[in-house]
Protein backbone atom coordinates (compact mmCIF):
# COMPACT_ATOMS: atom_id res chain seq x y z
CA UNK A 1 0.00 0.00 0.00
CA UNK A 2 2.88 2.32 -0.60
CA UNK A 3 2.20 3.28 -4.22
CA UNK A 4 0.90 6.76 -3.44
CA UNK A 5 2.55 9.52 -5.45
CA UNK A 6 1.56 12.24 -2.98
CA UNK A 7 3.80 11.63 0.01
CA UNK A 8 3.74 13.66 3.18
CA UNK A 9 6.05 13.34 6.14
CA UNK A 10 4.57 12.22 9.50
CA UNK A 11 5.11 15.75 10.77
CA UNK A 12 3.20 17.27 7.83
CA UNK A 13 0.38 14.78 8.27
CA UNK A 14 0.17 15.51 11.97
CA UNK A 15 -0.06 19.22 11.30
CA UNK A 16 -2.82 18.71 8.71
CA UNK A 17 -4.85 16.64 11.17
CA UNK A 18 -4.53 19.37 13.79
CA UNK A 19 -5.49 22.10 11.33
CA UNK A 20 -8.59 20.19 10.24
CA UNK A 21 -9.78 18.76 13.54
CA UNK A 22 -9.08 21.78 15.72
CA UNK A 23 -9.51 24.62 13.25
CA UNK A 24 -11.87 23.15 10.63
CA UNK A 25 -9.47 23.98 7.81
CA UNK A 26 -11.06 22.58 4.61
CA UNK A 27 -7.84 22.90 2.65
CA UNK A 28 -6.17 20.65 5.22
CA UNK A 29 -9.01 18.12 4.84
CA UNK A 30 -8.61 18.07 1.06
CA UNK A 31 -4.88 17.44 1.40
CA UNK A 32 -5.60 14.55 3.77
CA UNK A 33 -8.06 13.05 1.28
CA UNK A 34 -5.52 13.42 -1.53
CA UNK A 35 -2.83 11.76 0.57
CA UNK A 36 -4.99 8.80 1.64
CA UNK A 37 -6.73 8.36 -1.72
CA UNK A 38 -4.41 5.47 -2.58
CA UNK A 39 -6.17 3.40 0.11
CA UNK A 40 -9.40 3.48 -1.90
CA UNK A 41 -7.81 2.22 -5.13
CA UNK A 42 -5.85 -0.45 -3.26
CA UNK A 43 -8.99 -1.76 -1.55
CA UNK A 44 -11.01 -1.77 -4.77
CA UNK A 45 -8.29 -3.74 -6.55
CA UNK A 46 -8.20 -6.29 -3.73
CA UNK A 47 -11.95 -6.69 -3.42
CA UNK A 48 -12.72 -6.81 -7.13
CA UNK A 49 -9.71 -7.82 -9.21
CA UNK A 50 -11.43 -7.59 -12.59
CA UNK A 51 -14.01 -5.20 -13.99
CA UNK A 52 -16.51 -5.49 -16.81
CA UNK A 53 -15.94 -1.87 -17.74
CA UNK A 54 -14.33 1.32 -16.51
CA UNK A 55 -17.64 2.68 -15.24
CA UNK A 56 -17.82 -0.22 -12.78
CA UNK A 57 -14.35 0.59 -11.48
CA UNK A 58 -15.23 4.27 -11.20
CA UNK A 59 -18.41 3.43 -9.27
CA UNK A 60 -16.47 1.37 -6.73
CA UNK A 61 -13.80 4.05 -6.35
CA UNK A 62 -16.51 6.69 -5.86
CA UNK A 63 -18.12 4.59 -3.13
CA UNK A 64 -14.73 4.09 -1.53
CA UNK A 65 -14.08 7.84 -1.55
CA UNK A 66 -17.35 8.37 0.31
CA UNK A 67 -16.06 5.96 2.94
CA UNK A 68 -12.72 7.79 3.09
CA UNK A 69 -14.41 11.18 3.53
CA UNK A 70 -16.55 9.71 6.31
CA UNK A 71 -13.45 8.28 7.97
CA UNK A 72 -11.60 11.61 7.86
CA UNK A 73 -14.63 13.40 9.29
CA UNK A 74 -15.23 10.95 12.14
CA UNK A 75 -11.69 9.99 13.09
CA UNK A 76 -10.57 11.46 16.40
CA UNK A 77 -6.96 12.19 17.23
CA UNK A 78 -7.38 10.59 20.64
CA UNK A 79 -8.01 7.18 19.07
CA UNK A 80 -5.21 4.76 19.85
CA UNK A 81 -5.31 3.26 16.37
CA UNK A 82 -3.71 4.26 13.07
CA UNK A 83 -5.97 6.22 10.76
CA UNK A 84 -5.26 3.74 7.95
CA UNK A 85 -6.73 0.91 10.04
CA UNK A 86 -9.84 2.94 10.80
CA UNK A 87 -10.22 4.18 7.23
CA UNK A 88 -9.85 0.76 5.58
CA UNK A 89 -12.86 -0.53 7.50
CA UNK A 90 -14.96 2.51 6.56
CA UNK A 91 -13.95 2.27 2.90
CA UNK A 92 -14.59 -1.46 2.69
CA UNK A 93 -17.95 -1.03 4.40
CA UNK A 94 -19.09 1.60 1.91
CA UNK A 95 -17.99 -0.55 -1.05
CA UNK A 96 -19.69 -3.64 0.40
CA UNK A 97 -22.95 -1.71 0.86
CA UNK A 98 -22.83 -0.81 -2.82
CA UNK A 99 -22.06 -4.39 -3.82
CA UNK A 100 -24.97 -5.71 -1.77
CA UNK A 101 -27.29 -3.46 -3.76
CA UNK A 102 -26.17 -5.12 -7.01
CA UNK A 103 -27.47 -8.41 -8.42
CA UNK A 104 -24.27 -10.40 -7.95
CA UNK A 105 -25.83 -13.85 -7.74
CA UNK A 106 -29.13 -14.54 -9.47
CA UNK A 107 -30.42 -18.16 -9.37
CA UNK A 108 -29.10 -18.78 -12.90
CA UNK A 109 -25.66 -17.42 -11.94
CA UNK A 110 -25.53 -19.62 -8.84
CA UNK A 111 -26.25 -22.65 -11.02
CA UNK A 112 -23.42 -21.71 -13.37
CA UNK A 113 -21.05 -21.14 -10.44
CA UNK A 114 -21.84 -24.63 -9.14
CA UNK A 115 -21.28 -26.23 -12.56
CA UNK A 116 -17.97 -24.44 -13.07
CA UNK A 117 -16.70 -25.21 -9.56
CA UNK A 118 -17.53 -28.91 -9.96
CA UNK A 119 -15.86 -28.98 -13.38
CA UNK A 120 -12.66 -27.44 -12.01
CA UNK A 121 -12.52 -29.99 -9.20
CA UNK A 122 -13.01 -32.83 -11.69
CA UNK A 123 -10.27 -31.74 -14.09
CA UNK A 124 -7.83 -30.71 -11.37
CA UNK A 125 -8.11 -34.13 -9.74
CA UNK A 126 -6.76 -35.52 -13.01
CA UNK A 127 -4.25 -32.75 -13.70
CA UNK A 128 -3.36 -31.00 -10.40
CA UNK A 129 -0.53 -28.85 -11.75
CA UNK A 130 -1.62 -28.12 -15.31
CA UNK A 131 -3.89 -25.38 -16.70
CA UNK A 132 -7.49 -26.59 -16.91
CA UNK A 133 -9.38 -23.42 -17.90
CA UNK A 134 -9.83 -24.53 -21.51
CA UNK A 135 -10.86 -28.04 -20.44
CA UNK A 136 -13.53 -26.60 -18.15
CA UNK A 137 -14.75 -24.26 -20.86
CA UNK A 138 -14.93 -27.04 -23.47
CA UNK A 139 -16.77 -29.41 -21.13
CA UNK A 140 -19.44 -26.80 -20.39
CA UNK A 141 -19.63 -25.37 -23.90
CA UNK A 142 -18.67 -21.87 -22.75
CA UNK A 143 -15.94 -19.49 -23.91
CA UNK A 144 -13.02 -19.21 -21.48
CA UNK A 145 -13.77 -15.49 -21.13
CA UNK A 146 -17.27 -16.29 -19.87
CA UNK A 147 -15.86 -18.80 -17.37
CA UNK A 148 -13.51 -16.13 -16.03
CA UNK A 149 -16.31 -13.56 -15.76
CA UNK A 150 -18.52 -15.96 -13.80
CA UNK A 151 -15.65 -16.86 -11.48
CA UNK A 152 -15.16 -13.17 -10.74
CA UNK A 153 -18.86 -12.81 -9.90
CA UNK A 154 -18.61 -15.92 -7.73
CA UNK A 155 -15.72 -14.30 -5.88
CA UNK A 156 -17.79 -11.18 -5.20
CA UNK A 157 -20.81 -13.20 -4.06
CA UNK A 158 -18.78 -15.23 -1.56
CA UNK A 159 -16.76 -12.19 -0.43
CA UNK A 160 -19.93 -10.28 0.47
CA UNK A 161 -21.47 -13.25 2.28
CA UNK A 162 -18.23 -13.93 4.14
CA UNK A 163 -17.97 -10.31 5.29
CA UNK A 164 -21.58 -10.44 6.48
CA UNK A 165 -20.95 -13.64 8.44
CA UNK A 166 -17.73 -12.25 9.90
CA UNK A 167 -19.54 -9.09 10.97
CA UNK A 168 -16.93 -6.73 9.53
CA UNK A 169 -17.54 -3.31 8.08
CA UNK A 170 -18.14 -1.53 11.39
CA UNK A 171 -15.32 0.93 11.86
CA UNK A 172 -16.44 1.83 15.34
CA UNK A 173 -15.72 -1.75 16.39
CA UNK A 174 -12.15 -1.31 15.17
CA UNK A 175 -11.43 1.32 17.81
CA UNK A 176 -12.97 -0.50 20.74
CA UNK A 177 -10.58 -1.59 23.40
CA UNK A 178 -10.85 -5.05 24.99
CA UNK A 179 -12.54 -3.55 28.03
CA UNK A 180 -15.33 -2.10 25.85
CA UNK A 181 -16.56 -5.49 24.64
CA UNK A 182 -19.25 -7.43 26.42
CA UNK A 183 -18.52 -11.00 27.57
CA UNK A 184 -20.86 -12.22 24.83
CA UNK A 185 -18.93 -10.28 22.15
CA UNK A 186 -15.59 -11.63 23.39
CA UNK A 187 -16.89 -15.21 23.41
CA UNK A 188 -18.32 -14.88 19.90
CA UNK A 189 -15.04 -13.43 18.64
CA UNK A 190 -13.07 -16.34 20.14
CA UNK A 191 -15.46 -18.86 18.57
CA UNK A 192 -15.13 -17.19 15.17
CA UNK A 193 -11.32 -17.25 15.36
CA UNK A 194 -11.31 -20.92 16.39
CA UNK A 195 -13.57 -21.85 13.48
CA UNK A 196 -11.48 -19.90 10.97
CA UNK A 197 -8.32 -21.64 12.22
CA UNK A 198 -10.11 -24.98 11.86
CA UNK A 199 -11.00 -24.20 8.23
CA UNK A 200 -7.48 -23.00 7.39
CA UNK A 201 -5.97 -26.18 8.88
CA UNK A 202 -8.21 -28.26 6.60
CA UNK A 203 -7.10 -26.52 3.39
CA UNK A 204 -4.83 -28.10 0.83
CA UNK A 205 -1.43 -26.58 0.12
CA UNK A 206 -2.51 -24.35 -2.75
CA UNK A 207 -5.59 -23.04 -0.91
CA UNK A 208 -3.56 -22.28 2.21
CA UNK A 209 -0.94 -20.48 0.14
CA UNK A 210 -3.57 -18.29 -1.55
CA UNK A 211 -5.04 -17.30 1.83
CA UNK A 212 -1.59 -16.62 3.28
CA UNK A 213 -0.49 -14.45 0.36
CA UNK A 214 -3.77 -12.54 0.26
CA UNK A 215 -4.42 -11.88 3.95
CA UNK A 216 -0.97 -12.00 5.52
CA UNK A 217 1.25 -10.74 2.70
CA UNK A 218 -1.33 -8.31 1.31
CA UNK A 219 -0.87 -9.37 -2.31
CA UNK A 220 -3.43 -8.70 -5.03
CA UNK A 221 -4.99 -11.72 -6.73
CA UNK A 222 -3.02 -10.93 -9.89
CA UNK A 223 0.24 -10.98 -7.90
CA UNK A 224 -0.74 -14.31 -6.33
CA UNK A 225 -1.53 -15.70 -9.78
CA UNK A 226 1.93 -14.69 -10.99
CA UNK A 227 3.50 -16.33 -7.95
CA UNK A 228 1.59 -19.60 -8.43
CA UNK A 229 1.85 -19.42 -12.25
CA UNK A 230 -1.89 -19.85 -12.75
CA UNK A 231 -4.57 -17.55 -14.12
CA UNK A 232 -5.98 -14.75 -12.00
CA UNK A 233 -9.44 -16.27 -12.42
CA UNK A 234 -8.16 -19.53 -10.96
CA UNK A 235 -6.84 -17.73 -7.89
CA UNK A 236 -10.17 -15.91 -7.63
CA UNK A 237 -11.97 -19.25 -7.70
CA UNK A 238 -9.71 -20.78 -5.02
CA UNK A 239 -10.15 -17.73 -2.80
CA UNK A 240 -13.91 -17.77 -3.37
CA UNK A 241 -14.12 -21.45 -2.45
CA UNK A 242 -12.24 -20.92 0.81
CA UNK A 243 -14.44 -17.94 1.69
CA UNK A 244 -17.49 -20.12 1.14
CA UNK A 245 -16.09 -22.75 3.53
CA UNK A 246 -15.36 -20.10 6.15
CA UNK A 247 -18.79 -18.53 5.79
CA UNK A 248 -20.49 -21.89 6.30
CA UNK A 249 -18.51 -22.44 9.51
CA UNK A 250 -19.15 -18.93 10.84
CA UNK A 251 -22.90 -19.16 10.25
CA UNK A 252 -23.02 -21.95 12.83
CA UNK A 253 -22.15 -19.54 15.66
CA UNK A 254 -24.18 -16.53 14.56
Amino acid sequence: MSDTTHKLTPEELGQLWIEYKKNGNIDAKNKLLLHYGYLVKWIVRRMMPKYNNYNEYDDLVSCGMIGLIDAVDKFELKHEVKFETYAVTRIRGEILDYMRSQDWASPSLRKKISLITNAYEQFESKNPEGPVDQDVADSLGMPVEQIHKILTQSHMFNLINFEDALGTGNAEAEIKGPDDKTPEEELLEKEKKALLIEVIDSLNEKERLVITLYYYEGLLLKEIADTLQVTESRVSQIHSKVLSKMRTKLEKVI
